[in-house]
């Protein structure tokens, strides 16, 4: 994986992590692959992307557990998950990136966690062909939806959708600094 990484110019590992609501593969294989991934990152100093679902315990023990021993950059990816895991991996540095999920109706839980993220920590994604924004919902999911995931941030902090893409956007660049500035590893 470093190898590939290395010969690819790879600018992130991932998107991996653990998902345990379907139950498509064993669980001890997925952490296995996740820790694997944690330290190819670290090996790397590249930015990580997690993805997380119902194992958010998990998810941040390996992280910390990694994580403290070398550091390297995080991206939650597309973040539904609780408060808990959300502070774990703030003390991280973590950066989160949201998706239209923000402008669902049905979506004040993670609304609610995505408020206590400080916003030079946010990341605007799409998670095409997913989770297209309202007034989007139910259409493949695509880059140019992106203003309408800005708008719902905007709205939760009383701010400009050009403030809110002018901050999320230095922060992609700030998460993938180490890379434009030196390449890989």
């Amino acid at each position: 994986l470093e190898d590939l990484a290395r010969q690819s110019g790879a600018v992130a590992i991932g998107e991996t992590g653990l998902d345990f609501h379907y139950g498509y593969s064993p669980e001890v294989d997925q952490k296995l692959c996740f820790e694997a991934h944690l330290r190819a990152a670290q090996t790397l100093q590249l930015p990580i992307i997690i993805h997380t679902r119902e194992a958010d315990e998990i998810t941040g023990d390996l992280l910390e557990g990694v994580h403290g021993e070398k550091a390297f950059p995080v991206l939650m990816h597309c973040y539904t998950s609780g408060q808990t895991l959300a502070d774990r991996a703030l003390a991280l540095g973590a950066y989160f990136s949201v998706s239209g999920i923000l402008s669902f109706k049905k979506a004040e839980d993670v609304r609610s966690v995505i408020r206590t993220i400080p916003l030079d920590r946010i990341i605007l994604e799409t998670d095409c062909p997913y989770l297209a924004p309202v007034p989007k919902r139910g259409q493949r999911n695509e880059p140019a939806f992106l203003p309408y995931v800005a708008e719902a941030i905007a709205k939760m902090h009383d701010k400009s959708v050009e403030d809110i893409a002018h901050i999320t956007t230095e922060n992609a660049l700030n998460l993938f600094s180490a890379i434009n500035q030196s390449g890989p590893a």
